[in-house]
Order: structure tokens, then C-alpha cells, then sequence
């Protein structure tokens, strides 16, 4: 079989074009022809950490199955990139591939299999509904009615957010789900034991996400008032809110015990989870649909409380009683008590967290799933 991901942009980022990058990655290595198709506003730049993979002609090239081909975009709006270069390119291609496994929402990833007139199999690829923003729904609304209709099955990455959404109500029947997998983060000990001695005798909770509304960043630190002092938040990631958050930090006088650490960078990440005691996830919205961070905080073995946010896929991911605690979004005494409780019984939900990441959120267990859905098809 051959496969063509499709949509999204470079550099890799966020969660759907990380999971691009891993199946691309994943099915080359398993032998099975697999490229990735995206935009980019600068298709010859290339991030430090991808250039090992990095060709002269500007794709990349994962051994003899896997490449990543970046066309160019003429501007980004709306978290999509308008590219005709992306129309073009399908179209010219398109009878290499048996499979375009589509990831949604994209809208011009969408529009450019529509205009591809492209006739195999179609696997789409549910991340998530787009929530927030409007406006582009309501454009998009006739080309994602058309894209439901022409997959030939639909994956979602939880159980909770393909029932739950509303688009997808009428096709269940065509409808599965597989997991994010992740490799499991490793850490250097001694850069952990660098950032934990920052905080002497402190119980460290770690957060990360971009500064926006819906990661519920200030229900967080309200929660640290009703925390001993003997806890110490660490928030790492830049956005908007950033001014705001500071100052609610020092309307709270809570200044002794959260800490914005601003952008942590992929490569120093892997330390921030080994210092950590306890990951937090406090998004309030339906735009956190799984929360990968929870996933990379559990193959370190560390407890995660997050949020009950109707529609999501995020409090399945962090199994109640077992890898964590899940409370009402928006709550931040339910959030203190759940941080507390999860301290007071750390042994069980370290335990519990590891096990489940092994049990659903390995990055092989999510190639393999993968395969065998394309092999349904063909």
C-alpha cells in the first residue's frame, strides 16, 4: 500500500502535525511507502532538530519509504495556510497514492483533495471539531459536510470525542478511534535535579500550553491559594495572556509559589518533566480534545489532574483513580483538592500513570493500529 498524509504545516508544532510526522516516520520504518504532504511559509527552512532528515531539494527523507514534502503557502489564516501550491502538487501526484489519510480541521488540505478529483481510499482523520473559531466554520461548513461524506472511514484519536461530536453523529457506522502514541520522554537526571533545586522542599506542579484562553491558566494559579506553600506551580509557554497572568499573580500574592517560565524549548522539555511531582492540565474548553502533555507526563510516571470538559477526549486520557484526577473545568478549589489528593496518594497514581501510558499511548501501538485499519481497506 501507499500512503499520502495529508494537511497541516511545517514546522511541527502543534499535536495534529506531530502525529502526522509519526505515522510519515512510523509506516516508513515498517516498510510501507508513506509521505506527508504540507504547507509552509518557508518550505527551505528547516528547524535544527529536523535536519538530519533534511534533502537538498527541501524535503525529508525518512530512509527509503518515508519523505515530507513542504510546498509553499502563500500567508497563514486562521491556523490554516492558503496554498494553491498544495492543489497543484495533489493533483500532479495523486496516482502514486492508494490511501490520502487526511487530518482534520485543515481546511485547505480538504480543499485540496476536493480539487484533486483524487479517486482511492480516503481515511480521515477526526482531531478535533473547530470550536472557537466562527467564522472559518461557517465557510468550511460545505466542504467538511463534503469530506465526512467521501471518507471511507474516520478516526478519532478517543472514544469520548467521536461520539460526542456533532458532525459525526451519522456516520458512527464508518466511525473508529486510535490513540496518540509518543515515544516515552527520557530526561538527563542531573538537568531535572538542576531545575528541582531551584525550589528546595517544594512539591513541583508543572503546566504547559500556549498563554490562551481556553488552556485555563488562571483557574490554575487561583487554585495555589488554597495549596500549602510547600507547592510550587511551574507554567511553562508564551501567548497573549501573558501580562495578564503576571498580574494576576501579583493581585494574588502568589509570586512565592507559581513561576511563568515562558517557552520551554522541545529539547529542554524532557527535564522539566523528570523535576516535576504533578502535571496539570487545565484547559476549560473543547479545543483541548486530547491533551498529548498529559501523555508524555505519564511515560515519566508522574500523576496528571485534568479536566472534565464535555465533548473532550481529555479526561479519558487521564483515567480517573488511576493515572490522576479529573474535576470540573473552571473549578480551582476542585483543582486544589485534586493536587492535594493526588500528593497524599502519589505511589498509586505515579504507578497507575505509567501503566497506562503502556497500556494505549505507545508510539508503536499507534502505528500498529494504524496498519491494520489500512489493510481494511484495501
Amino acid at each position: 500500500m501507499r500512503i499520502l498524509q495529508l494537511g497541516k504545516f511545517y514546522p511541527i508544532r502543534g499535536g495534529v502535525e506531530k502525529v502526522m510526522w509519526k505515522l510519515t516516520k512510523g509506516l516508513s520504518a515498517e516498510g510501507i511507502p508513506c509521505d506527508m504532504l504540507c504547507a509552509s511559509l518557508h518550505p527551505g527552512k528547516t528547524d535544527p532538530q529536523d535536519a538530519v532528515f533534511a534533502q537538498p531539494d527541501g524535503t525529508f527523507r525518512f530512509g527509503p519509504h518515508g519523505r515530507v514534502f513542504r510546498v509553499k503557502a502563500l500567508a497563514k489564516k486562521s491556523a490554516t495556510m492558503l496554498s494553491p501550491a498544495m492543489v497543484s502538487w495533489l493533483r500532479r501526484n495523486m496516482a502514486q497514492y492508494d490511501i490520502i489519510h487526511i487530518h482534520h480541521p485543515d481546511p485547505m488540505a480538504a480543499l485540496a483533495l476536493r480539487l484533486s478529483g483524487f479517486k482511492g481510499k480516503v481515511v480521515l482523520h477526526w482531531h478535533s471539531d473547530i470550536v472557537s473559531q466562527k467564522l472559518l466554520l461557517a465557510l468550511y461548513r460545505p466542504l467538511q459536510g463534503w469530506l465526512i461524506r467521501r471518507a471511507d472511514l474516520i478516526v478519532g484519536t478517543t472514544p469520548d470525542y467521536i461520539k460526542a461530536s456533532p458532525w459525526l453523529r451519522n456516520v458512527q457506522e464508518k466511525c473508529t478511534y486510535v490513540p496518540i502514541g509518543i515515544q516515552p520522554v527520557t530526561f538527563d537526571p542531573a538537568a531535572a535535579a538542576a531545575i528541582r533545586s531551584r525550589f528546595p522542599g517544594k512539591t513541583i506542579i508543572l503546566s504547559i500550553g500556549r498563554l490562551v484562553p481556553y488552556k485555563g491558566f488562571p483557574v490554575l494559579i487561583q487554585s495555589m491559594k488554597s495549596l500549602p506553600d510547600d507547592f510550587q506551580l511551574v507554567i511553562g509557554g508564551k501567548g497573549p495572556l501573558r501580562k495578564d497572568l503576571e498580574a494576576l499573580i501579583a493581585r494574588e500574592h502568589l509570586g512565592n509559589k507559581v513561576c511563568l517560565e515562558g517557552y520551554i524549548p522541545a529539547e529542554a522539555l524532557p527535564a522539566y518533566y523528570g523535576a516535576c511531582d504533578i502535571f496539570v492540565l487545565s484547559s476549560i474548553l473543547k479545543s483541548e480534545a486530547f491533551g498529548i502533555v498529559q501523555v508524555e507526563a505519564m511515560s515519566c510516571g508522574k500523576p496528571v489532574v485534568a479536566t472534565r470538559i464535555p465533548g473532550s477526549g481529555v479526561s479519558w486520557v487521564n483515567e480517573d483513580g488511576v493515572s490522576g484526577r479529573n474535576v470540573t473545568p473552571g473549578d480551582a478549589q476542585a483543582m486544589a483538592d485534586a493536587i492535594q489528593d493526588v500528593r497524599n496518594r502519589y505511589a498509586s497514581f505515579s504507578e497507575g500513570a505509567l501503566r497506562r501510558y503502556g497500556e494505549w499511548f505507545r508510539e508503536q501501538k499507534m502505528i500498529q493500529s494504524i496498519i491494520k485499519l489500512y489493510e481494511t481497506l484495501l
